[in-house]
């Protein structure tokens, strides 16, 4: 009997890995965080790459949002579709866009619903941060400009986004990339409590859950999106103009309301709209992912991320997980673009 609860207790904690949303870092490398620096420490991984713009940002009216997005690569290319996390932003994909530009893909990348130029249509819109809204804003956009199938590719919020794309609406992806893998999530997973070590990594959430975690984060937004950045990516030596560029997309009028929102939906401290119900039902069952994927994981991950062995029989379609090397932390795709773009590349012809 007792072997049977532990198996019990093994499960729900597994399961409660995977719902937990995995947009942020642990405490691993609180010591090493520094609040301001002009050049990366001793010993740190410079960031390498070189571009700092996009060849054009557009706007396209999609779902509830006026949303502003990157292009690159021919019009008639295949369409794939890049997502950011948080605290990140569009420039996470800024030299992964010219790899697969120059390969001959379509390359769209938006500023999610409370980042950068993305606005929303009304004021009377709810600011709602659940997985499921953000999953329909891409679909949405992807109406919008016409697209059927893209692949789809991201990290952190942008995984998780990816994730649900793929699982709900396999018909609109080709294929499928996703850092740490498989992070779909439900409200009645994350009440299950976690080991102490692990509850520590999601510090930031419950902060968040209080009055005084959403001032603070209204009021030192860039200080804490750069605490974030050194947290998850102890050994990235970012400096002081990449940081800017990115930090920038979060002073949209809308993102403390929407990041404040994602993490109390997630301890069902804040409720969602009735119309993602249905959706959000569906992806409580954890469901299956179908379509071609790559997982990837860096090296240096200083966020909280489960194992690839917890979440491998969730791709029941041609499926290859890749761990990448180098010091790379959880903002893999600035941090190693050569190997995000190859993975795209590599999946389309899965």
């Amino acid at each position: 009997m007792s072997d049977q609860i532990d198996q019990k207790r093994r499960t729900l904690l597994g399961a409660s890995a995977l719902g937990l949303a995995l947009g942020s870092i642990g405490l691993s490398s609180l010591a090493q965080a520094q609040t301001s620096k002009s050049a990366p420490a001793a010993g740190k991984r410079i960031a390498s790459g070189g571009h700092t713009s996009f060849r054009s940002i557009k706007h396209v009216t999609a779902g509830v949002l006026d949303v502003a997005y990157a292009e690159d690569g021919p019009a008639n290319g295949k369409p794939v579709l890049l997502l950011h996390g948080w605290p990140y932003d569009i420039y996470s994909f800024v030299d992964v866009a010219p790899i697969l530009a120059a390969a001959g893909y379509r390359v769209i990348i938006p500023y999610l619903r409370g980042y950068g130029g993305t606005s929303f249509l009304s004021a009377d819109t709810k600011r709602n941060g659940q997985q499921a809204a953000i999953a329909v804003d891409a679909i949405a956009l992807l109406d919008a400009l016409k697209i059927d199938q893209a692949i789809v590719a991201g990290f952190d919020w942008g995984a998780r986004t990816a994730d649900i794309m793929a699982a709900l609406w396999p018909q609109r992806c080709k294929a499928l990339v996703s850092v740490s893998g498989y992070l779909i999530g439900s409200q009645e997973l994350n009440r299950a409590p976690l080991p102490p070590k692990a509850e520590l990594q999601w510090w930031y959430q419950y902060y968040f859950a209080t009055e005084r975690g959403e001032a603070g984060y209204a009021k030192y937004t860039h200080d804490f999106a750069r605490l974030i950045w050194e947290l998850a990516s102890p050994q990235w030596g970012f400096d002081d103009a990449t940081f800017a560029r990115s930090a920038a997309a979060l002073d949209n009028p809308d993102q403390v309301a929407v990041a404040i929102h994602n993490y109390r939906w997630r301890l069902g401290l804040a409720e969602g709209e009735a119309q993602y119900d249905a959706l959000e039902k569906k992806l409580a069952t954890l469901p299956n992912i179908n379509v071609p994927a790559i997982t990837l994981e860096g090296d240096a991950n200083g966020a909280p991320h489960p194992d690839p062995s917890a979440y491998a029989k969730k791709f029941t379609g041609k499926y290859e997980h890749r761990p990448v090397t180098g010091g790379i932390g959880h903002n893999l795709p600035q941090e190693a673009p050569r190997d995000f773009a190859k993975a795209v590349i590599d999946v389309d012809r899965f």
